[in-house]
């Protein structure tokens, strides 16, 4: 039996590297497609949040100018009108109450 020519070999060890290579290339170039949209759809949703946080402010901006939204803003943080009385019983709890500390409701 007549063995290949040498050069015949080594074309096709070659040929078989470059194939594996080729392989091994798409497959991370497809890692790394999956990875870059995970990220994109995070700082999608960051960017969102952002967004939100922007309309928010906007909006606590225009409110800032209602004397009622600052009267209940100030009552949230604990003061008490100049006409105001505080009543004080002597058993209340220390602690404060988390639902009676809510800010005031936004609304556009």
């Amino acid at each position: 039996m007549k063995r290949p020519p040498i050069l015949m070999v080594i074309l096709s060890v070659l040929a078989g590297l470059g194939i594996i290579q080729m392989t091994v290339l798409i497959g991370y170039s497809i890692y790394r497609t999956v990875e870059f949209h995970q990220q994109i759809n995070e700082l999608e949703g960051r960017v969102s949040l952002l967004k939100q946080d922007v309309a928010d402010l906007k909006n606590m901006r225009q409110k800032s100018y209602d004397p009622e939204f600052l009267r209940q803003l100030a009552r949230c943080q604990g003061f008490v009108g100049e006409k105001e009385e505080i009543l004080v019983d002597k058993n209340a709890r220390q602690d404060v109450n988390e639902a009676e500390c809510r800010l005031p409701v936004l609304r556009p």
